[in-house]
């Protein structure tokens, strides 16, 4: 029996909750649980202290503040001039049904200094839960921090997430995405470069299926003059799934010389499918180099027959171009990603009534 008091919940008519499903959530049905999580090579940069609040200063919704209250926090803070060798892999899972659970990771990357985190969520189909993920990056002077989010979830979860990142001087903060599973997911991506130099870039992957449904908004934020962010996410979406990306890049008054760069494409597999791409530019400042390009179309019909006039089946020929689409950011994840599980996945999302092609 759920003992906690439902928070009051967004609606989808306040438009940071456009096209959400949002309004279909209960947070009555579920009680609050914990994910299993398993961390691999962080044990010389794990700290038992709670880091949380070195990235987020306020919380931008609901679901960020049951965090801060409820959250299972893994802190880790990698000290000026150590370049943690490998990746550092976190994985969560969720077993039971009925559970909302609060993973939140910090990661503090001290001056000149370089990690890379790869963290996954996962839960079988049969599972209807809830996870409300935080992740906090402050990445300090000169320091580079490489991050991957794998969305492994089953089909009956909910994903509801936030993500902040904090640049100093010279840093360089790499927030990679890639979301194949869930019912709803909704990650919300904050990067904030506050000091001259600091550098961001976002990726994002994700495909959807069935009636499933990806929601990604991002903000970039140029609070210091001569900063640069470069945002590319590209999606996928077929049966009766759909997806919705609003980005917003915000060049402020005192952030001149700054460049930000903002690109969402997207390709619809399939009659029923729907994608919507909501690129926004807010600037204050002379002097600066920003764009934004959004698409949203079916796969180019001259790709396809040039394919098909070479003897390439129908089938082969569509995972073909999607995969190709989709190079641009497997490219760009960290190398210690498993680069092939992820494009098995990808295969299997193009063909879910069969086996993995061999």
């Amino acid at each position: 029996m759920n003992t906690t008091p439902s928070p009051v919940m967004p609606s989808a008519e306040e438009e940071i909750w456009r096209y959400s499903r949002i309004g279909e959530l209960d947070m009555s049905t579920y009680s609050h649980g914990h994910m299993r999580t398993e961390t691999i090579g962080a044990d010389s940069v794990r700290v038992t202290e709670s880091l949380a609040g070195i990235a987020i200063t306020e919380h931008p919704d609901v679901f960020a503040e049951l965090n801060a209250a409820h959250g299972d926090v893994i802190s880790l803070r990698i000290p000026k001039g150590v370049v943690v060798e490998g990746a550092i892999h976190i994985v969560h899972n969720l077993d039971a049904s009925g559970v909302v659970a609060y993973p939140r990771l910090v990661i503090d990357a001290e001056e000149n200094s370089e990690v890379t985190v790869i963290e996954t969520f996962i839960s079988p189909d049969s599972v209807h839960s809830l996870v409300v993920p935080v992740l906090e990056v402050s990445t300090g002077k000169a320091a580079r921090v490489n991050y991957l989010a794998i969305n492994q979830l089953g089909l009956n979860t909910w994903q509801i997430g936030h993500q902040q990142s904090v640049g100093k001087r010279d840093s360089t903060t790499r927030l990679a995405t890639v979301a194949l599973g869930g019912d709803y997911a909704r990650v919300r991506t904050e990067v904030r470069l506050v000091e001259q130099g600091a550098s961001a870039q976002q990726v994002a992957l994700y495909f959807a299926g069935g009636t499933q449904m990806h929601d990604f908004r991002t903000l970039q934020i140029h609070e210091a003059p001569r900063t640069h962010s470069d945002l590319l996410f590209k999606g996928a979406v077929r049966d009766h799934s759909r997806s919705v990306y609003t980005g917003l890049i915000h060049i402020k008054k005192n952030a001149a010389h700054s460049q930000a760069f903002q690109t969402n494409r997207n390709l619809t597999l399939s009659e029923g499918a729907w994608a919507e791409s909501v690129p926004n530019l807010e600037i204050e400042t002379n002097e600066v180099k920003c764009s934004h390009a959004s698409t949203v179309g079916s796969v180019d019909e001259d790709q396809r027959f040039y394919l098909e006039s070479r003897g390439v089946p129908p089938e082969i020929a569509e995972r073909l171009i999607v995969f190709g689409f989709f190079n641009e950011v497997i490219d760009r994840l960290p190398k210690s990603a498993d680069v092939e599980m992820l494009r098995t996945a990808v295969n299997h999302k193009l063909n879910p009534e069969n086996e993995v092609a061999k």
